[in-house]
């Protein structure tokens, strides 16, 4: 006596093309993410190094207060914020997430970049 292998009626859902574009944009985009961090992260650190150096010059060179130092920064430097050490004459600028930069006031160099972090 022959006995019959029972037939599996399973199938997958099939996807069709909104399924696939949806997952191509979703790759695209973390792809784009990516690419672009290390950019942000390029540009935040150029920020940090500039807004150090320009804090330590209008502090330690002309003077004037941390808080005035602000209106010397180009536009679009407002995420950077600035904070002192008087002690060591140094001038710390961070920009929030992804870069911190240290200028100190040195006698006859002026203000000089830390090596970067």
């Amino acid at each position: 006596m022959a006995t019959a292998k029972p037939v599996s009626t399973f199938q997958p859902p099939r996807r069709g093309w909104p399924f696939r574009l949806g997952v191509a944009l979703v790759l695209l985009l973390l792809a784009a993410l990516a690419l672009g961090w290390g950019t942000l992260a390029e540009r935040g650190r150029a920020a940090a190094a500039y807004g150090a150096r320009i804090g330590c010059s209008c502090r330690y060179v002309a003077g004037r207060s941390l808080g005035d130092c602000r209106k010397d920064f180009e536009s679009g430097m407002g995420p950077v914020w600035l904070s002192e050490d008087a002690a060591a004459r140094r001038i710390t600028a961070r920009y929030p997430l992804l870069a911190t930069q240290d200028a100190t006031f040195r006698d006859g160099e002026g203000c000089v970049l830390e090596k970067w972090n």
